[in-house]
């Protein structure tokens, strides 16, 4: 069975064609209805939602099916069922699951169980689904992917730095992530990422100052420096330095675009005049989830049939 909870879950043509699939279903929303009839997707959370819930519950009944959207604390998970448990019975009413939880291995666990796909809608460790949205917002305003430099700058341990190193990587990019000591990648995910682009054409950095990774780069992309979990205070005043400022973006190509994935504090990881200029993409990328998700849905049933 296949399932996308990592990034590299793709290969290099399968992420190309469901991009591809994207673009034509933002095209033609209605061409495809894999799920008609309806059938059902059900999509957990275990964390607050306002651009996942809302890409993927337009996302499925544009596909024809019915979106069963779970608060999972108000499942018997949050009373200490099993993921297991869960997992066998959601896999027999449903098509496929996405959940959006904080661990990656309750993710995997629900992947062994369950007996249809499962999607990551986020984990602590990684946010496939926003870089492929991310991935198609570049292919729009740029034309390509592979060959274009992308620097990422913040903190480069959380979810989105991982993903963009390993999701830039499959699609031939080079990732470069810029991020204060103590906040950089994980090894293990930077390594992973050397390989993928070792064999795509791509590369990967990791930098301490934000100046290097964002020099002439093609696509500068920030994300909140508190993520969902962690405190405000000591913290944000390590990430200043890595502020996307219109004095930072000024080091980068001139017609480089900014990525952010939202939730955005102005004025903080992003000055206003950045997200709210020219430069910005900031609403084709929040659009563009549901387009990714619709495709990346229709390939993993697909996928699922031909094993059934």
């Amino acid at each position: 069975m296949r399932h996308f909870l990592v990034d590299d879950d793709l290969s290099a043509a399968e992420q190309l064609s469901i991009l591809d699939l994207a673009d034509a279903l933002k095209a033609e929303p209605y061409k495809l209805r894999p799920f008609a009839g309806p059938r059902t997707v059900a999509v957990l959370f275990d964390k607050p939602s306002t651009r996942t819930r809302i890409s993927f519950e337009t996302a499925i009944a544009e596909l024809g099916g019915h979106p069963m959207i779970m608060d999972a604390a108000l499942s018997q998970l949050g009373r200490g069922e099993s993921i297991s448990d869960t997992a066998r019975v959601l896999g027999r009413h449903v098509a496929a699951i996405v959940w959006r939880t904080s661990g990656q291995e309750r993710l995997e666990e629900m992947a062994a169980y369950a007996g249809v796909p499962v999607i990551n809608g986020l984990t602590d460790q990684y946010h496939p689904c926003q870089v492929l949205a991310d991935l198609q917002t570049i292919r729009q305003h740029k034309g390509g992917l592979a060959g274009l430099s992308l620097a990422y700058v913040g903190d480069g341990a959380n979810n989105m730095a991982h993903s963009y190193l390993l999701g830039g990587s499959v699609a031939g990019m080079h990732v470069r992530i810029g991020a204060p000591p103590g906040f950089q990648p994980d090894s293990e995910v930077v390594r992973r990422a050397a390989d993928l682009a070792s064999q795509s054409g791509g590369s990967v950095q990791v930098h301490g100052e934000a100046k290097e990774a964002v020099a002439d780069a093609d696509v500068v992309a920030t994300d909140t420096w508190i993520s969902m979990g962690h405190e405000r205070g000591a913290r944000e005043s390590i990430f200043v330095p890595f502020a996307m400022t219109t004095g930072l973006l000024a080091l980068a190509d001139k017609e480089a675009i900014v990525l952010h994935c939202l939730p955005a504090y102005r004025g903080k990881e992003i000055d206003a005049a950045v997200i709210d200029g020219p430069q910005s993409v900031v609403w084709d990328e929040a659009e563009n989830r549901r387009h990714a998700q619709k495709a990346l849905l229709a390939f993993l049933d697909e996928r699922a049939k031909v094993q059934s």
